[in-house]
């Protein structure tokens, strides 16, 4: 029996797939951001009485996509900074910033995005819209963590791009 080897394709390129995972997270809040909401907004979809329910169905798809990346970014991180060859590669800040885009997908996730789709929900329809500046509240909210999360992930990818 061959003994094992510590060989190049027996352990993941942690860095790798750190770098692609916050690439690619990045890149999809971009589209969803840039392309797809503000298309809705243009072609007046948002003001269709389903849309809540399909927004609600979107951002919680994507949101929980969000949690498996960041879940993906942490583990690499942690593993980086225990396995790594490079003694001190990976920084403490770097580590916290990975578990604070974890919070904010879980603040996206499990706070925002349901309360947000359950304003939209228009149940009663005898009610007028009292729910507006609530609504107006919540959207500044988001776009609020949206850039902390854009501006923490682009440091992150940047300082580990550099770090390889």
């Amino acid at each position: 029996m061959a003994a094992t080897t510590n060989s190049s394709f027996s352990r993941p390129k942690w860095r790798l797939i750190v770098l692609a995972t916050l690439s690619f997270w990045l890149s999809a809040s971009l589209i969803l951001d840039g392309i797809v909401m503000p298309s809705l907004y243009a072609t007046g979809m948002v003001t269709q009485p389903g849309f809540a329910s399909a927004g609600y169905f979107l951002f919680e798809t994507f949101n929980h996509l969000e949690v498996v990346c960041a879940a993906i970014v942490i583990t690499g991180i942690l593993l980086l900074k225990t396995l790594a060859e490079e003694a001190g590669a990976i920084e403490r800040w770097q580590v916290v910033s990975a578990f604070v885009l974890l919070a904010i997908v879980l603040i996206f996730t499990y706070g925002l995005t349901p309360e947000m789709g359950a304003l939209g929900l228009q149940l009663d329809q005898f009610a007028g819209s009292g729910n507006a500046a609530l609504m107006a509240q919540m959207h500044s909210s988001y776009w609020v963590l949206e850039a902390s999360k854009f501006g923490l992930a682009g440091v992150l990818l940047t300082t580990i791009w550099r770090q390889a």
